[in-house]
């Protein structure tokens, strides 16, 4: 089934999202090997991926004979102890770490989920969204107990038509729209799948000798001593067993990599499409010092999403850069509600500013993105009242002026302040309250990173999406 053969269906929904900066949906690792327990080789793996996801954790392992399943709400350090890794056997297993995108955050929705049919038991890990999860839901004639689109991917897996595992899942991908790369753990096999597009990344590595491993980065594949031997492409279904590795496809499509996580989600360590994503980061700092040079003293980073962006626009301006807004390393998630006092100055419980090294200079401070307009007014601030003479802020991104519907919580539209400013550069500057503000193109994103346009999706900066979209729409439409 071609992609443009595609029926384009959806809800519509709109629903306010907590303040912050986008997050990013979801880490998944599989991995196999004939001689080893490899579920701790998984928690090392997730712990590597811990930045795609925080609010849960979970690890399906098989030893040939049925499959175990341990999840829980916290992070990976916080969710496993060691008598949950020795409980997990078996060569086969798949991990995730998860940020909600269709689904609350309880623990009916954290992965991995389990279901058996015909063929077996088999468990599933899903980074992505898809946009036409209530017609999938109508279709499943036995849901499991959960509001997550990726119980329905499972379900829908198990009620289609095939022979085998792979005969399933092909047949139940062709009709998602959206983005999805899977694990997929059965009794003996591990299955992973990137959808026709590639929207969010999946690699494949090299084991430990005779092991496999498949993970939504290369990062986490360095973390277990494994090697990355390739990205599995758009479309491609990777089949995992004693016997070895195959290859086949689901389907192609047009591809379309997400430009951010370039920009921002992926580790800096990783390598997305061939290219280290530090150099590309870097390299988007020295362009957007070319698009937009400013007389200053001081490169300042906003820690540590601008780091790498800032190194590049201190090189190419020659403008010296310094680590003055420290941040506290120990902050995590907690429990504790903030009153509202602390959430009117919650950025200063991440950054403290040295004041010395700021007073009197003019600050060029670099960061990847402005999403809602809420926490770049707050450094802003922050370096004035440290002193600060002028305030530059310096964008390695565009304007976000469209949602994401593939697996990145940004905002609603109403929510980016973009979209709210109607693009326009001097009111964004006003209401961050910087002496200057310059965005990186979308040229300029590309040039960086070496590759066309045309292999991305950017419509968070474009409203040009890889597939129609619908209008609006809320991760809490399966809730509903």
């Amino acid at each position: 089934m071609a992609s443009q053969e595609r029926v384009y269906s959806f809800d519509s929904f709109s629903l306010e999202k907590e303040e912050g900066k986008h997050r990013d949906k979801c880490g998944i690792v599989g991995i196999f090997h004939p001689k080893e327990d490899v579920a701790r080789s998984v928690f090392y793996a997730l712990y590597a991926l811990q930045h795609r996801g925080q609010e849960s954790a979970g690890i399906a392992s098989s030893d040939q004979e049925g499959l175990r399943i341990f999840r829980n709400l916290g992070l990976v350090s916080q969710v496993f102890k060691e008598e949950d890794i020795e409980s997990l056997k078996g060569a086969f297993a798949v991990g995730h770490t998860r940020y909600s995108n269709t689904g609350s955050n309880n623990l009916e929705n954290s992965q991995p989920f389990l279901t058996r049919c015909e063929l077996g038991e088999i468990a599933i890990c899903h980074n992505g969204n898809i946009i036409n999860s209530s017609s999938i839901r109508e279709k499943i004639q036995n849901p499991l107990t959960s509001s997550s689109d990726s119980a329905d991917i499972l379900r829908l897996v198990c009620e289609s038509e095939g022979q085998s595992w792979e005969e399933k899942i092909k047949k139940a991908t062709s009709e998602l729209v959206g983005s999805f790369s899977l694990v997929f753990l059965t009794k003996d096999k591990l299955i992973g799948v990137r959808d026709p597009f590639g929207i969010r990344p999946l690699c494949i590595g090299a084991y430990n000798g005779d092991g496999f491993v498949l993970a939504s980065e290369s990062a986490a594949l360095g973390t277990i001593g494994a090697k990355l031997i390739r990205d599995v492409e758009p479309g491609e279904l990777i089949s995992i067993n004693k016997n070895g590795v195959e290859s086949n496809y689901i389907e192609r499509g047009k591809q379309a990599l997400c430009i951010f996580e370039f920009i921002y989600y992926a580790r800096p360590a990783s390598i997305l499409e061939g290219n280290y994503v530090a150099e590309a980061r870097m390299e988007m700092g020295k362009i957007l010092a070319e698009e937009h040079p400013v007389e200053a003293d001081l490169v300042v980073a906003v820690p540590d999403s601008g780091q790498w962006a800032a190194i590049g626009y201190s090189k190419k301006s020659g403008i010296e850069r310094q680590d003055v807004l420290e941040k506290n390393r120990y902050i995590g998630r907690t429990f504790i509600e903030p009153d509202q006092r602390i959430r009117d100055i919650g950025v200063y419980l991440k950054l403290t500013p040295i004041m010395s090294l700021i007073k009197g200079k003019r600050v060029v401070v670099v960061d990847d993105s402005i999403v809602r307009g809420t926490t770049t007014p707050k450094v802003v601030k922050m370096l004035r009242e440290a002193g600060a003479k002028e305030v530059h802020v310096r964008i390695s991104s565009p304007p976000i002026i469209s949602p994401c519907y593939f697996g990145i919580d940004t905002a609603t539209p109403k929510e980016l302040i973009a979209f709210r400013k109607n693009g326009n550069i001097e009111e964004i500057r006003q209401s961050i309250d910087a002496d200057s503000l310059g965005y990186l193109s979308l040229d300029g994103v590309a040039e960086a990173i070496g590759k066309s346009l045309e292999v991305f999706c950017h419509g968070c900066f474009s409203s040009e999406y890889p597939m129609p979209v619908p209008q609006t729409r809320d991760k809490l439409v399966l809730v509903r």
